[in-house]
């Protein structure tokens, strides 16, 4: 196993290690004198490439996403774009609606989804 894939799975075992944790974050936003505190207990947030890792390791088989070589062929004829992959996310509860109409959020999950093929082939 080359050191650069040793990393890369440490890395992957180790985020979905800490996604309970993270689900029960809660975030602070600052409004002149007053803090507003929301509780994001039952949605967590996943950056882009830890969607596309959620879903290739089957977390989204549920909600219609394959997993694994499937979802790499999927990807690559084109049957399974972002806006899929966000949806199939937001009805597990992996992340809150309004990521539907953010644009930067889903061009970020297209461009992994590009660069799956090669994170599989590293697999």
């Amino acid at each position: 196993m080359k050191l650069s894939s040793l990393i890369d799975s440490i890395l992957i075992v180790t985020s979905i290690a800490m996604m309970p944790g993270i689900s029960t974050a809660q975030t602070v936003a600052a409004n002149s004198n007053e803090a507003i505190v929301s509780n994001y207990s039952s949605i967590s947030h996943l950056e882009p490439f830890d969607l596309i890792t959620y879903a290739y390791e089957g977390g989204l088989l549920q909600h219609g996403i394959p997993s694994g070589g499937t979802l790499v062929f999927k990807t690559l004829s084109n049957n399974i774009l972002a806006k899929d992959l966000v949806i199939a996310a937001v009805n597990a509860k992996k992340l809150q609606p309004q990521v539907l109409d953010d644009q930067n959020y889903l061009n970020a999950v297209s461009s992994e989804l590009i660069a799956l093929p090669d994170y599989a082939a590293a697999d």
